[in-house]
């Protein structure tokens, strides 16, 4: 069987009891560690987006093997066709769903059906316009823009809220933000 189990965001207590469990009784855990940056202190194997991608699901046909997903399960494209790809080979899959950073975004006060589409901010983002279409349509909708600034764990490389904000500001966003750093962790901004 495969699990995909969404490990929240602070640290390896995120992870909920039902999760630690299944991780117990697996032939071979996996760990994410191109979509965010956990604090964990098991000895799991790290894989990054190429192998997640090319993971053949077929090796979780007979035996148990896990993916542990920092943050919830579908808050990455990646996840979910690793999902799509265990159903259409017939792998039986269970999702153990966590805290993410679309939910953690609430502690600022903003209401979670305000917001639209996300964005993200790349850290070569010098033609990119793509997030700023994406702010111009929700505008249009009033709904609220979350922006993800872009990160490399495996190089320790993280856009800076200012690094963003430059961007923005360099495309003539003049709008009211709010900034987070760390979401879920106790060093939180």
């Amino acid at each position: 069987m495969l699990y995909l189990i969404g490990i929240g965001l602070g640290n390896e207590k995120s992870i909920s009891v039902e999760g630690s469990e299944i991780i117990k009784k697996c032939d071979k855990v996996y760990l994410e560690n191109y979509t965010s940056k956990i604090n964990m202190k098991d000895n799991f194997e790290k894989v990054g987006r190429e192998f997640v991608e090319n993971f053949n699901v077929l090796e979780a046909k007979d035996k148990d093997v896990a993916f542990l997903i920092i943050g919830d399960v579908f808050s990455a494209t990646t996840h979910i066709s690793l999902f799509n790809e265990a159903k259409d080979n017939d792998v039986d899959v269970k999702v153990i769903n966590n805290a993410s950073i679309l939910t953690a975004v609430g502690i600022t006060g903003l209401i979670l059906y305000n917001f639209g589409k996300v964005a993200s901010i790349p850290f070569d983002n010098k033609n990119v316009e793509g997030p700023i279409r994406i702010l111009n349509d929700n505008q249009m909708i009033n709904t609220h823009t979350l922006f993800l600034l872009d990160l490399n764990p495996a190089e320790n490389k993280y856009l800076s809220i200012k690094e963003g904000v430059k961007y923005l500001e360099k495309r003539g966003v003049n709008t009211k933000i709010i900034a987070c750093a760390r979401l879920g962790s106790k060093d939180f901004k």
